[in-house]
């Protein structure tokens, strides 16, 4: 998705897509490497990623991943979405909740 963020499909995806609600945090942040974290590095895309999923109901803070565990997490996924998010750690997994049926 060249030239889209995150944030736009996160809301679109969220439409469609119901989040487990059998996990604590069903989605999931790359945690800042210890060189990041010493120098104080801000990553304000969290923030925007968590009012995304707490205005679409999804309860639960972000969970921070290692970067190799996320990594790793990542080579397990359904699907990979690229996209043309630029913010520093802006990476982002969802786990996939239940489609329920729709009752009539």
């Amino acid at each position: 998705m060249r030239g889209l963020g995150i944030p736009p499909l996160l809301e679109a995806v969220l439409q469609l897509l119901p989040l487990d609600t059998y996990v604590e945090s069903p989605a999931a942040v790359m945690e800042l490497v210890p060189s990041d974290k010493k120098r104080g590095l801000q990553t304000p895309v969290w923030g925007t990623y968590q009012s995304i999923l707490s205005g679409a109901g999804c309860g639960g803070a972000l969970a921070t991943v290692e970067r190799f565990a996320f990594y790793e997490r990542a080579k397990k996924a359904f699907a990979v979405v690229a996209t043309g998010e630029t913010a520093l750690y802006g990476n982002l997994i969802l786990r996939k909740g239940v489609l329920a049926l729709d009752a009539p």
